[in-house]
């Protein structure tokens, strides 16, 4: 498994080019359905623009699509989509609103407008890195409940929940580079009584 870069939440940016102006949305999306409802939500919320471009690339299927949505072919769609393509993003979905200003722009400007509106959104956007992880849960005891989390701290682990009872359970995150480590580290300092259950592979962001 390898790790991949997407957005944390939506935003966008806009630019003007001879009176026209191109709104920029870009959204993370995980699926292919995320990813289309986005472009319905788009297409409402500027129901009175004259086109609202879309391209989106989804790690799921390893799915992509554009739209020129009447614009010229390839001066709208795929020029959005190659600005995703080149910043490595992925699990995102960018919708490029043009009002337009009454001046035809032409194939080559387009083109440049469109991508310029692409690439001033995602710029804006807050880029993590999904990493490789492993889930997993932890029951010790409360004495042994502060000496743990320090040596959780020293692997930079994400702590999702915990749960005060008889015992007390974490459930816990590692970047799964570093799993092999903690365990064993865990295993040498309680003497292997802090077992941990119910491992699971999965992404997450750090």
């Amino acid at each position: 498994m390898e790790g991949y870069k997407t957005i944390k939440e939506t935003c966008s940016a806009e630019t003007e080019v001879k009176h026209s102006r191109f709104i920029a949305t870009v959204c993370p999306c995980k699926t292919e359905k995320e990813a289309t409802d986005f472009i319905a939500a788009m297409r409402k919320k500027y129901w009175d623009a004259k086109h609202n471009v879309y391209a989106f690339s989804i790690r799921e299927n390893s799915t992509k699509r554009f739209s020129d949505d009447g614009e010229p072919h390839s001066t709208a769609g795929l020029p959005v989509m190659e600005v995703i393509n080149h910043s490595g993003i992925i699990d995102v979905a960018v919708v490029v609103t043009r009002y337009f200003g009454g001046i035809l722009l032409g194939t080559g400007g387009l083109v440049r407008a469109y991508s310029e509106a692409a690439r001033l959104a995602l710029d804006s956007a807050e880029v993590e890195t999904i990493l490789p992880t492993k889930k997993f849960t932890i029951n010790c005891d409360y004495g042994d409940y502060d000496p743990l989390l320090k040596v959780l701290e020293g692997f930079e682990t994400k702590i999702l929940s915990t749960d005060f009872a008889q015992k007390i359970s974490l459930e816990v995150a590692v970047k799964a580079e570093l799993y092999e480590d903690l365990l064993l580290k865990c295993t040498d300092k309680f003497c292997a009584r802090l077992p941990f259950k119910d491992t699971e592979d999965i992404f997450m962001g750090f």
